[in-house]
């Protein structure tokens, strides 16, 4: 069986400000599930830091349109440390 491997630290980021976002217009996992037709338990594992779930880039396009935003607003402003030192 293969090991699942955590969100790296730019896929947490990108997590973060989706829910961010999410919780500024008031709007539950259940609805963004149906606005990418799946599970409101799936957009459950996608924001927990060590769960190998992610969004693909279609899924941040839709999110962008139904969250009326831009997709920049899902990208940290400044590039994420990946040292581990």
């Amino acid at each position: 069986m293969a090991e699942k491997i955590p969100k790296t630290k730019i896929e947490w980021e990108i997590v973060k400000l989706v829910r961010e976002i999410r919780n500024g217009k008031k709007v539950s996992q259940a609805k963004l599930a149906k606005l990418l037709g799946v599970t409101s338990g799936y957009i459950g594992q996608i924001e927990i830091e060590n769960s190998p779930s992610m969004y693909t880039y279609d899924q941040l396009n839709k999110l962008a349109m139904g969250l009326e935003c831009s997709l920049k607003d899902f990208m940290p402003e400044k590039p994420v440390d990946i040292n581990f030192v």
